[in-house]
């Protein structure tokens, strides 16, 4: 499969079908925390960049080989920013007719204050962007976005959707410690918030390894303080130990080349997933990935993460194979 993976578990959509229209971090944000590293070069161009059809077709594939109830939301996110992908409307419309499921989006929303943009999303049951930030000064330092997309556009973008949209308008803060966490940095993003009137707010985490080594998820009093202020549609959205389907794989370079590319992993929730499809081929193969560079090993927070090859951290070397075997030792 090139363009739909899992499906895998999600606290807020249960077990999340994804379908990846967009290239890796093929994005118009360049954001401090995101788990898929650098945008090079930030992109703000609405185009076809993967056959639509083509990824019709791996929906249709998945969803015949998939029993009832086994999936629970069918999503757009992925590699970059979905709404680039000028197709995403007609594919959530041939979605939606090939299945029952609900279909969500999860977007940084920077193009939203494009009516274009907001019309090719209405079908959408469920609509995920972003507002890590209160003002414009926080809004370049932690999206850091291609020039066009300022703090302006992503309010007046957010509050037209709201006016247009029927269905779950669901807005994430990234809340990261002593960036955006603060009394009032939240105050600031509160009061946003309230003119947009989102259905609930998703107080989300880095625990994923941000492009920059100095981002750390907020602490608890930083959750409190955040749930405080942004009031009872506030949920902090705690991470889960993944495990994904990959029944649609062939081989494990394929399933491993797959996952990461999307969510990079942790050593043991890689391992612990692949055991479960490939027993006994996991440390053979991912020794494998790396010499031959399909594949990195991504130190964050003491721990190892795999990310794909092609993803840019700033302080990484591409080998990094004495690190990962001492680390799949112990």
């Amino acid at each position: 499969m090139k363009y739909v993976f899992g499906p895998v578990p999600s606290r807020r959509l249960g077990q999340s079908l994804g379908i990846d229209t967009i290239p890796l971090k093929t994005c118009n944000w360049n954001c401090i925390y995101c788990q898929l590293g650098h945008s090079r070069p930030l992109v703000n161009k609405r185009r076809e960049y993967v056959p639509r059809e083509d990824v019709l077709t791996e929906v249709k594939q998945v969803l015949d080989s998939h029993k009832n109830g086994t999936i629970d939301w069918i999503t757009f996110v992925g590699s970059g920013e979905p709404t680039l992908h000028i197709g995403i409307d007609w594919l959530i419309q041939e979605v939606k007719a090939l299945s029952d499921l609900p279909v969500a989006v999860i977007t940084n929303g920077a193009l939203l204050f494009l009516p274009e943009v907001r019309e090719s999303l209405l079908q959408a049951d469920a609509i995920l962007p972003s507002l890590d930030a209160g003002n414009s000064d926080s809004f370049r330092r932690i999206n850091r976005p291609y020039p066009e997309s300022t703090f302006d556009r992503q309010v007046e973008g957010l509050g037209a959707l709201r006016q247009e949209y029927q269905g779950r308008l669901w807005v994430e803060v990234m809340l990261m410690d002593q960036i955006n966490d603060s009394e009032a940095d939240i105050e600031e993003i509160s009061s946003t918030l309230e003119a947009v009137q989102p259905d609930e707010i998703h107080i989300i985490l880095p625990t994923r390894p941000p492009v920059e080594t100095w981002v750390r998820p907020s602490g608890e009093e930083g959750l409190l303080r955040a749930r405080a202020i942004l009031g009872k549609i506030a949920k902090v959205i705690q991470p889960i130990d993944e495990s994904f389907d990959l029944s649609g794989y062939e081989n494990i370079v394929e399933a491993i080349v797959g996952i990461i590319t999307r969510h990079p992993m942790s050593q043991d929730e890689l391992e612990a997933t692949l055991e479960s499809y490939f027993p006994g081929e996991t440390k053979k193969a991912l020794e494998k990935l790396e010499t031959n560079g399909q594949a990195q090993a991504v130190e964050r927070y003491g721990n190892y993460f795999w990310s794909a090859s092609k993803a840019h951290y700033p302080d990484e070397v591409r080998s990094q194979r004495s690190k990962t075997r001492d680390r799949r030792k112990r």
